[in-house]
């Protein structure tokens, strides 16, 4: 319009031609971006940023995280905004054969089933569990070194967001603090393709890989641990409060797994005595 104009043609004539009111235009050329406007891509970007860092998510839950980052807004606000642009939770879509739906991998798969390791820091898997106690259910993200079998570092939570997994991935850095280089392994669940989890593995010089799609075998040694924690702690009894559950893992994982299950694959040692014998160097407070 205004190259019109500078041509010489008068914008009234050229608003008649198109069809468009003059107040409206006006109110444009002052104002080109509206409040209303702004407001909705901040917005925008809070929804955007909580539905990358979690995928599973609907839009109700990331109502929430986007009020955490500041930006507060009714359930029917962000379903708009979410079913414009098409952020769905990936639970909502059509599911595949085997009732999951695995997003894309964000590593190469670097491990191909060799559960092997020569020294601590080598290799390290990880996953999450979870439990109902009477309060709901409680999610555990544990990180296991392959060369001794000890957790190395893990989270506990109501939640199973991907701070979960990043929370344990700083436990075990925090633990380890000569880990760089160290393959952490998972399957691809959406907490593992995050980008607060990729960038914590950056963080920390550690090397991400994930297992292929369809193979469960893929951190078996992992659901191993689970499969122990399931029978000695988990269903042992009823667990009425997450609080309580949280204090009986803890306790199994530092005290019993640790320091008093001795394993066959290890010459019949516990993990802490292996690595102490074998690697003296490693810490008894890591």
């Amino acid at each position: 319009m205004s190259e019109l104009a500078a041509d010489g043609i008068p914008v009234a004539v050229s608003l008649r031609v198109l069809k468009l009111s003059r107040q409206p235009y006006y109110r444009w050329r002052n104002q080109q971006v509206t409040e209303a406007e702004l407001i909705e891509a901040y917005r925008s970007n809070a929804l955007l940023d909580a539905h990358l860092d979690d995928p599973e998510y609907g839009y109700r839950f990331l109502v929430g995280e986007a009020a955490e980052a500041g930006e507060e807004m009714c359930e029917r606000t962000a379903w708009r905004i979410c079913r414009d642009n098409r952020w769905w939770s990936v639970f909502g879509k059509k599911r595949g054969k085997n009732g999951k739906r695995p997003g894309p991998p964000v590593h190469d798969d670097l491990v191909k089933r060799d559960f092997s390791a020569d020294d601590v820091n080598e290799l390290w898997l990880t996953d999450i569990t979870e439990h109902w106690t009477d309060e709901g259910k409680l999610y555990l993200c544990a990180i296991k070194d392959v060369f001794s079998g000890r957790i190395v570092g893990y989270s506990i939570s109501d939640r199973m967001k991907a701070g979960l997994a990043v929370k344990a991935l700083d436990n075990a850095a925090s633990r380890r603090r000569d880990a760089a280089g160290c393959i952490v392994h998972s399957d691809r669940g959406s907490q593992f393709r995050s980008r607060k989890f990729v960038h914590a593995l950056n963080r920390h010089h550690l090397i991400g890989s994930m297992g292929q799609v369809g193979a469960a075998g893929d951190n078996a040694a992992m659901e191993s641990f689970f499969a122990l924690l399931q029978k000695n702690v988990l269903d042992r009894k009823r667990w009425r409060a997450r609080e309580e559950l949280r204090i009986a893992i803890i306790t199994w994982i530092e005290r019993t797994y640790h320091r008093r299950r001795r394993q066959a694959r290890l010459g019949r040692l516990t993990p802490i005595e292996y690595e102490t014998i074998m690697n003296p160097a490693v810490s008894l407070a890591a």
